[in-house]
Protein backbone atom coordinates (compact mmCIF):
# COMPACT_ATOMS: atom_id res chain seq x y z
CA UNK A 1 0.00 0.00 0.00
CA UNK A 2 1.53 3.37 -1.01
CA UNK A 3 2.46 5.89 1.65
CA UNK A 4 -0.03 8.73 1.75
CA UNK A 5 0.72 12.43 2.31
CA UNK A 6 -2.16 14.89 2.71
CA UNK A 7 -1.80 18.66 2.69
CA UNK A 8 -4.72 20.18 4.60
CA UNK A 9 -4.92 23.72 3.26
CA UNK A 10 -6.76 26.82 4.43
CA UNK A 11 -6.69 27.83 0.76
CA UNK A 12 -9.20 27.40 -2.05
CA UNK A 13 -10.62 23.94 -2.79
CA UNK A 14 -10.38 24.82 -6.50
CA UNK A 15 -6.66 24.03 -6.27
CA UNK A 16 -7.18 20.50 -4.92
CA UNK A 17 -5.00 17.83 -6.50
CA UNK A 18 -3.74 14.28 -6.12
CA UNK A 19 -0.61 12.73 -7.64
CA UNK A 20 0.99 9.29 -7.44
CA UNK A 21 4.78 9.48 -7.44
CA UNK A 22 6.98 6.42 -7.98
CA UNK A 23 10.44 6.85 -6.49
CA UNK A 24 12.65 4.50 -8.47
CA UNK A 25 15.58 4.65 -6.05
CA UNK A 26 13.31 3.45 -3.23
CA UNK A 27 11.05 1.16 -5.27
CA UNK A 28 8.02 2.78 -3.60
CA UNK A 29 4.92 4.71 -4.68
CA UNK A 30 3.70 7.74 -2.74
CA UNK A 31 0.34 9.50 -2.95
CA UNK A 32 0.55 13.29 -2.57
CA UNK A 33 -2.84 14.94 -2.00
CA UNK A 34 -3.93 18.52 -1.37
CA UNK A 35 -7.36 19.30 0.15
CA UNK A 36 -8.45 22.93 0.56
CA UNK A 37 -11.06 24.08 3.09
CA UNK A 38 -11.85 27.52 1.54
CA UNK A 39 -10.58 29.51 4.50
CA UNK A 40 -12.30 27.45 7.22
CA UNK A 41 -10.06 26.55 10.16
CA UNK A 42 -12.85 24.44 11.68
CA UNK A 43 -13.18 22.28 8.54
CA UNK A 44 -9.41 21.87 8.48
CA UNK A 45 -9.34 20.76 12.11
CA UNK A 46 -12.12 18.22 11.51
CA UNK A 47 -10.32 16.86 8.44
CA UNK A 48 -7.08 16.45 10.39
CA UNK A 49 -8.91 14.65 13.20
CA UNK A 50 -10.58 12.35 10.67
CA UNK A 51 -7.32 11.40 8.91
CA UNK A 52 -5.01 11.41 11.94
CA UNK A 53 -3.20 8.08 12.20
CA UNK A 54 -4.56 6.97 8.79
CA UNK A 55 -2.00 8.85 6.64
CA UNK A 56 1.78 8.95 6.88
CA UNK A 57 2.31 12.72 7.09
CA UNK A 58 0.28 15.94 6.98
CA UNK A 59 1.23 19.15 5.27
CA UNK A 60 -0.21 22.40 6.58
CA UNK A 61 -1.06 24.47 3.52
CA UNK A 62 -2.31 28.00 2.95
CA UNK A 63 -0.84 29.11 6.29
CA UNK A 64 2.40 29.04 8.25
CA UNK A 65 2.90 27.30 11.55
CA UNK A 66 6.30 28.92 12.08
CA UNK A 67 8.14 31.96 10.76
CA UNK A 68 11.78 32.73 11.43
CA UNK A 69 13.95 35.79 11.87
CA UNK A 70 17.63 35.04 12.25
CA UNK A 71 17.86 32.14 14.68
CA UNK A 72 14.48 32.80 16.36
CA UNK A 73 11.26 30.93 15.63
CA UNK A 74 7.74 32.30 16.12
CA UNK A 75 4.48 30.30 16.10
CA UNK A 76 1.17 31.48 14.59
CA UNK A 77 -1.66 31.02 17.08
CA UNK A 78 -4.28 29.90 14.51
CA UNK A 79 -1.98 27.36 12.87
CA UNK A 80 -0.89 25.93 16.24
CA UNK A 81 -4.54 25.13 16.98
CA UNK A 82 -4.73 23.14 13.73
CA UNK A 83 -1.41 21.38 14.38
CA UNK A 84 -2.63 20.24 17.81
CA UNK A 85 -5.43 18.28 16.10
CA UNK A 86 -2.80 15.90 14.70
CA UNK A 87 -2.08 13.59 17.64
CA UNK A 88 -0.57 10.62 15.77
CA UNK A 89 0.53 11.79 12.33
CA UNK A 90 3.34 14.37 12.03
CA UNK A 91 2.31 17.74 10.55
CA UNK A 92 4.78 19.81 8.52
CA UNK A 93 4.35 23.41 7.36
CA UNK A 94 7.32 23.49 5.00
CA UNK A 95 9.54 25.67 7.20
CA UNK A 96 12.20 22.95 7.42
CA UNK A 97 12.50 22.84 3.63
CA UNK A 98 12.40 26.61 3.24
CA UNK A 99 15.61 26.74 5.29
CA UNK A 100 17.35 23.99 3.34
CA UNK A 101 15.88 23.36 -0.12
CA UNK A 102 15.39 27.03 -1.03
CA UNK A 103 18.89 28.04 0.10
CA UNK A 104 20.25 25.16 -1.98
CA UNK A 105 18.16 26.27 -4.99
CA UNK A 106 19.68 29.78 -4.95
CA UNK A 107 23.18 28.28 -5.00
CA UNK A 108 22.35 25.85 -7.83
CA UNK A 109 20.68 28.57 -9.92
CA UNK A 110 23.48 31.12 -9.64
CA UNK A 111 25.34 30.08 -12.83
CA UNK A 112 22.10 30.37 -14.83
CA UNK A 113 20.51 33.46 -13.22
CA UNK A 114 23.55 35.43 -12.04
CA UNK A 115 22.11 36.74 -8.76
CA UNK A 116 24.76 39.39 -8.03
CA UNK A 117 23.15 42.81 -8.51
CA UNK A 118 19.83 41.32 -9.65
CA UNK A 119 16.76 43.26 -8.43
CA UNK A 120 14.65 40.75 -6.47
CA UNK A 121 11.28 41.48 -4.83
CA UNK A 122 10.43 39.16 -1.91
CA UNK A 123 6.81 40.02 -0.96
CA UNK A 124 7.08 38.20 2.39
CA UNK A 125 10.63 37.61 3.61
CA UNK A 126 9.77 36.41 7.13
CA UNK A 127 7.90 33.54 5.45
CA UNK A 128 11.06 32.76 3.45
CA UNK A 129 13.89 33.93 5.69
CA UNK A 130 16.25 31.23 4.45
CA UNK A 131 15.60 32.33 0.87
CA UNK A 132 16.15 35.98 1.85
CA UNK A 133 19.45 35.12 3.57
CA UNK A 134 20.61 33.08 0.57
CA UNK A 135 19.84 35.92 -1.86
CA UNK A 136 21.61 38.40 0.40
CA UNK A 137 24.67 36.12 0.55
CA UNK A 138 24.98 35.96 -3.27
CA UNK A 139 24.74 39.74 -3.63
CA UNK A 140 21.21 40.19 -4.98
CA UNK A 141 19.58 43.65 -4.59
CA UNK A 142 16.57 42.50 -2.59
CA UNK A 143 13.47 44.46 -1.64
CA UNK A 144 11.70 42.90 1.36
CA UNK A 145 7.98 43.62 1.01
CA UNK A 146 6.67 42.48 4.39
CA UNK A 147 5.29 45.89 5.38
CA UNK A 148 3.96 46.53 1.85
CA UNK A 149 2.17 43.26 1.17
CA UNK A 150 1.57 41.89 4.67
CA UNK A 151 0.51 45.09 6.46
CA UNK A 152 -0.40 47.43 3.57
CA UNK A 153 2.18 50.06 4.57
CA UNK A 154 4.33 51.76 1.88
CA UNK A 155 7.61 50.96 3.64
CA UNK A 156 10.09 49.08 1.41
CA UNK A 157 13.04 47.49 3.22
CA UNK A 158 16.36 46.93 1.47
CA UNK A 159 18.56 45.71 4.33
CA UNK A 160 18.14 42.20 5.72
CA UNK A 161 19.66 43.23 9.06
CA UNK A 162 16.96 45.92 9.47
CA UNK A 163 14.19 43.45 8.57
CA UNK A 164 15.55 41.08 11.20
CA UNK A 165 15.55 43.74 13.94
CA UNK A 166 11.98 44.81 13.08
CA UNK A 167 10.88 41.16 13.00
CA UNK A 168 12.23 40.61 16.52
CA UNK A 169 9.94 43.40 17.73
CA UNK A 170 6.79 42.75 15.66
CA UNK A 171 6.57 38.98 15.14
CA UNK A 172 5.59 38.15 18.76
CA UNK A 173 2.55 40.40 18.21
CA UNK A 174 1.76 39.59 14.56
CA UNK A 175 1.71 35.83 15.11
CA UNK A 176 -1.12 36.22 17.63
CA UNK A 177 -3.40 37.99 15.11
CA UNK A 178 -6.02 36.14 13.01
CA UNK A 179 -4.07 34.66 10.11
CA UNK A 180 -6.52 35.91 7.45
CA UNK A 181 -5.60 39.50 8.39
CA UNK A 182 -2.09 38.84 7.11
CA UNK A 183 -2.42 36.40 4.23
CA UNK A 184 -5.05 35.63 1.55
CA UNK A 185 -7.03 32.50 2.47
CA UNK A 186 -9.94 30.74 0.76
CA UNK A 187 -11.56 32.77 -2.05
CA UNK A 188 -9.20 35.72 -1.45
CA UNK A 189 -6.46 33.66 -3.10
CA UNK A 190 -8.32 34.02 -6.41
CA UNK A 191 -8.86 37.81 -6.21
CA UNK A 192 -6.57 40.42 -7.70
CA UNK A 193 -5.78 43.78 -6.09
CA UNK A 194 -4.56 46.61 -8.32
CA UNK A 195 -3.25 49.55 -6.33
CA UNK A 196 -0.02 51.41 -5.43
CA UNK A 197 1.80 48.13 -4.74
CA UNK A 198 2.24 47.30 -8.44
CA UNK A 199 5.18 49.72 -8.71
CA UNK A 200 7.38 47.36 -6.68
CA UNK A 201 6.82 44.59 -9.24
CA UNK A 202 7.82 47.04 -11.98
CA UNK A 203 11.13 47.69 -10.17
CA UNK A 204 11.98 43.99 -9.89
CA UNK A 205 13.67 41.69 -12.38
CA UNK A 206 12.82 38.62 -10.26
CA UNK A 207 9.90 38.09 -7.86
CA UNK A 208 10.61 35.36 -5.30
CA UNK A 209 8.67 33.64 -2.53
CA UNK A 210 5.00 32.93 -1.94
CA UNK A 211 2.87 32.58 -5.08
CA UNK A 212 -0.42 33.81 -3.57
CA UNK A 213 1.09 37.12 -2.45
CA UNK A 214 2.51 37.57 -5.96
CA UNK A 215 -0.65 36.63 -7.83
CA UNK A 216 -2.88 38.84 -5.70
CA UNK A 217 -0.93 42.04 -6.37
CA UNK A 218 0.71 41.31 -9.74
CA UNK A 219 0.34 44.02 -12.42
CA UNK A 220 -0.95 43.11 -15.90
CA UNK A 221 2.44 43.74 -17.53
CA UNK A 222 5.26 41.53 -16.23
CA UNK A 223 7.14 41.44 -19.54
CA UNK A 224 10.42 39.52 -19.34
CA UNK A 225 10.42 38.98 -15.58
CA UNK A 226 11.31 35.80 -13.67
CA UNK A 227 9.16 34.16 -10.96
CA UNK A 228 10.76 31.93 -8.29
CA UNK A 229 8.11 30.14 -6.26
CA UNK A 230 6.23 26.88 -5.62
CA UNK A 231 2.63 25.62 -5.53
CA UNK A 232 1.76 26.42 -9.13
CA UNK A 233 -0.90 24.75 -11.27
CA UNK A 234 -1.28 24.64 -15.09
CA UNK A 235 -3.79 27.52 -14.71
CA UNK A 236 -1.13 29.55 -12.88
CA UNK A 237 1.27 29.04 -15.79
CA UNK A 238 -1.34 30.42 -18.20
CA UNK A 239 -1.83 33.39 -15.85
CA UNK A 240 1.93 34.06 -16.00
CA UNK A 241 2.14 33.68 -19.77
CA UNK A 242 -0.68 36.18 -20.23
CA UNK A 243 1.35 38.75 -18.27
CA UNK A 244 4.50 38.22 -20.30
CA UNK A 245 6.54 36.49 -17.59
CA UNK A 246 9.61 34.94 -19.20
CA UNK A 247 10.52 32.15 -16.76
CA UNK A 248 9.03 30.24 -13.88
CA UNK A 249 11.48 28.62 -11.48
CA UNK A 250 10.09 26.17 -8.94
CA UNK A 251 12.39 24.99 -6.18
CA UNK A 252 11.12 21.42 -6.64
CA UNK A 253 10.24 19.43 -9.79
CA UNK A 254 6.72 19.61 -11.20
CA UNK A 255 4.68 16.47 -10.51
CA UNK A 256 1.51 15.60 -12.46
CA UNK A 257 1.54 19.04 -14.08
CA UNK A 258 1.98 21.14 -10.94
CA UNK A 259 4.54 22.06 -8.32
CA UNK A 260 3.48 21.23 -4.79
CA UNK A 261 4.03 23.52 -1.82
CA UNK A 262 7.00 23.17 0.49
CA UNK A 263 4.63 21.78 3.15
CA UNK A 264 3.76 18.84 0.86
CA UNK A 265 7.37 18.22 -0.10
CA UNK A 266 8.50 18.35 3.53
CA UNK A 267 5.75 15.91 4.50
CA UNK A 268 6.82 13.73 1.54
CA UNK A 269 10.41 13.64 2.85
CA UNK A 270 9.19 12.71 6.35
CA UNK A 271 7.07 9.90 4.82
CA UNK A 272 10.10 8.67 2.85
CA UNK A 273 12.33 8.81 5.94
CA UNK A 274 9.73 7.09 8.11
CA UNK A 275 10.78 9.17 11.10
CA UNK A 276 10.17 12.58 12.65
CA UNK A 277 11.56 15.06 13.54
CA UNK A 278 14.36 15.43 11.00
CA UNK A 279 17.50 17.51 11.41
CA UNK A 280 18.75 19.98 8.80
CA UNK A 281 21.36 17.37 7.82
CA UNK A 282 18.57 14.80 7.35
CA UNK A 283 16.65 17.14 5.04
CA UNK A 284 19.76 17.81 2.97
CA UNK A 285 20.44 14.06 2.75
CA UNK A 286 16.95 13.32 1.43
CA UNK A 287 16.97 16.32 -0.93
CA UNK A 288 20.06 14.74 -2.49
CA UNK A 289 18.70 11.18 -2.36
CA UNK A 290 15.42 12.19 -4.03
CA UNK A 291 17.25 14.46 -6.49
CA UNK A 292 15.05 17.45 -5.66
CA UNK A 293 16.34 20.17 -7.93
CA UNK A 294 14.92 23.51 -9.07
CA UNK A 295 13.01 23.32 -12.33
CA UNK A 296 13.09 26.13 -14.90
CA UNK A 297 10.10 26.53 -17.25
CA UNK A 298 10.41 28.89 -20.23
CA UNK A 299 7.00 30.51 -20.53
CA UNK A 300 7.38 32.63 -23.66
CA UNK A 301 8.25 30.36 -26.60
CA UNK A 302 6.86 33.11 -28.81
CA UNK A 303 6.13 36.78 -28.06
CA UNK A 304 2.87 37.26 -26.10
CA UNK A 305 -0.04 38.72 -28.05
Amino acid sequence: MPKHVVSVSIGSSRRNSRAEVYVESLGETFVLERIGTDGSWEKAIELVKELDGKVDAFGLGGADLYVYAGGRRYTFRDAARLARAAQKTPMLDGSGLKHTLERNAIRLLDPQIGWKGKRVLIPSAVDRFGLAEALDAVGARALYGDFIFGLGLPIPLYRLSLLQKIAYILLPIITQLPFQWLYPTGEKQEKEVQDWRQRYFEWAEVVAGDWHFMRRFMPPNMQGKVILTNTTTPEDLEFMRARGIAKLITTTPRLAGRSFGTNVMEAFIVAVAGKYPLSEADYLEYIEKLNLRPEVTELQTSPPT
